[in-house]
């Protein structure tokens, strides 16, 4: 990953952990594993089916993909 221009292909997911580091987990003293995992759950279903994301017209990421499965399985019947 050290090749010029690598660094831009991970950006979602590095965005997403700073996301989940600075909104979730540093804010909060998880008494055990448990309760982080029940915790950071929430946290990432929250992110991609309620929180809306400005990089991707106000919607939530839950709604982008799910439009893009709808969209590709109907090329794949039309293909069949």
């Amino acid at each position: 990953m050290d090749a010029k221009g690598r660094s831009i292909d991970n950006i979602v997911v590095e965005r997403f952990f700073r996301s989940l580091k600075y909104e979730e987990v540093y804010l909060k003293s998880y008494k055990n594993l448990k309760e982080a995992r029940n915790e950071i759950g929430k946290y990432i279903r929250n992110y991609n089916s309620k929180r809306l994301h400005s990089s991707i017209g106000y919607k939530t990421p839950d709604e982008v993909y799910f439009a893009n499965v709808k969209i590709a399985q109907n090329k794949l019947q039309k293909v069949a």
